[in-house]
């Protein structure tokens, strides 16, 4: 187990780690209006690359964390990432936006290999503790809707990457004072191997990276279209950039609370029957989203961001139940580098979707993706045994 501070540190790196991804999201139409972009579904594919490096960094900074140490990559999250945000701030076409987002994304994608199982060491309530840092990380969501949508009105959109790029840094001097060296590198324990419940380790990592998958593109694709989309469809707010960011961050902070619910549940009840529940409400949410507008579609809107928010810790615990501590930062950074590096596809297809066929049809992609977890997660035993910590 780690210190308070160090776990407090984690949490709020978690919460960085999603706020700054979604910054650009939020103010994407005024950057597009500064770049002279004509329209903002047109600047949305630069984005891809931040999205592209955050999956495809996973697999070496899981590899690092697990040879190197948990703790000094952390270090390298905090600066590396609050270093690429002030680089977004200074660009001036999207090209440059372009590759700066990727430097930016490349510092994201440490986090979840090495955070993730940093914190959940030693753990006596794993789904709990993932069901907390969950709630953390959509909670940097709900800051990044909101801080970003104030900073558009008064200040412009590049103080939105700046002020929490010098937060982030300060993060990071605060955790290498706080959180104790490791005493020897994860990967010198002796790992587990075997099967678990009849399931063996390489299907489980399909069962994982397929779901992840899935549902990593459907959590791209409503993050990172959720403010045009709720402009869309709530005229009576559609002019506020502020007022919008703050009905979304009230989205993403109601939504998040699911995660505490799922995390508690986790740790009682059985993982196939939960997470196939949580898939259910997402897609009969997304089908009243499709037919609503106003205060109903807001309705229905945090509710499918509750069931996908409630879906996230699933694979994070399947990790930490079947794997041992001694690689699942690699393991991690395996299943995360196809997942994510995959449904960044989500983030490009976001403004050729909405440009050519509306939000109808995005919304309705969604639903399909939300069928497709289900399907796979379908696939796993019904009971479930720990891995040791």
């Amino acid at each position: 187990m780690h210190n308070k501070s160090t776990n407090l540190l984690l949490n709020i790196g978690h919460a960085l780690d999603h706020m700054f991804l979604l910054i650009f999201a939020t103010a994407v139409t005024t950057i597009a209006k500064d770049f002279g972009v004509e329209r903002w579904e047109d600047l949305m594919p630069y984005s891809v690359a931040a999205f592209f490096f955050f999956g495809l960094g996973s697999m070496p900074a899981g590899r690092l964390g697990d040879l190197w140490g948990r703790r000094q990559m952390m270090i390298v999250f905090f600066v590396g990432i609050g270093l690429a945000s002030i680089l977004v701030a200074t660009t001036n076409s999207p090209m440059q936006l372009a590759l700066a987002l990727a430097i930016l994304g490349c510092a994201a994608s440490i986090y979840h290999p090495v955070g993730i199982p940093m914190l959940v060491q030693g753990a006596e309530r794993p789904g709990w503790t993932i069901g907390v840092n969950g709630l953390a990380g959509n909670l940097g969501l709900a800051v990044a809707a909101a801080v970003t949508g104030l900073f558009i009105k008064y200040f412009g959109w590049r103080m939105a990457f700046v002020i929490p790029g010098v937060i982030s840094i300060l993060c990071g001097v605060v955790f290498a004072l706080c959180a104790p060296s490791e005493a020897t590198a994860p990967a010198k324990k002796k790992a587990a191997t075997g099967q678990h419940d009849g399931i063996s380790i390489p299907k489980l990592l399909m069962i994982m990276t397929i779901a992840a998958t899935s549902g990593s593109m459907l959590f791209n694709f409503s993050t990172s279209s959720n403010f045009e989309l709720l402009t869309n469809k709530f005229s009576e707010i559609s002019q506020d950039p502020a007022l919008i960011g703050a009905f979304l961050a009230g989205v993403y902070v109601l939504a998040s609370l699911t995660q505490l619910l799922i995390g508690h549940l986790l740790d009682k009840v059985a993982l196939k029957t939960l997470y196939r529940s949580v898939i259910v409400v997402q897609f009969i949410a997304l089908v009243l989203a499709n037919n609503t507008e106003g205060w109903m579609f807001y309705l229905a809107q945090l509710l499918f961001m509750a069931a996908i928010f409630g879906a996230i810790p699933f694979t994070d615990v399947m990790v930490v139940r079947f794997v041992d501590d001694a690689m699942r930062s690699r393991v991690s950074g395996m299943r995360l580098a196809v997942s994510l590096g995959a449904s960044s596809l989500a983030v490009w297809l976001i403004g050729p979707i909405v440009k050519a066929a509306g939000f109808t049809t995005l919304i309705w992609v969604m639903a399909a993706t939300s069928c497709m977890t289900f399907a796979v997660v379908s696939l796993l035993p019904s009971a479930q045994k720990k891995a040791s910590k």
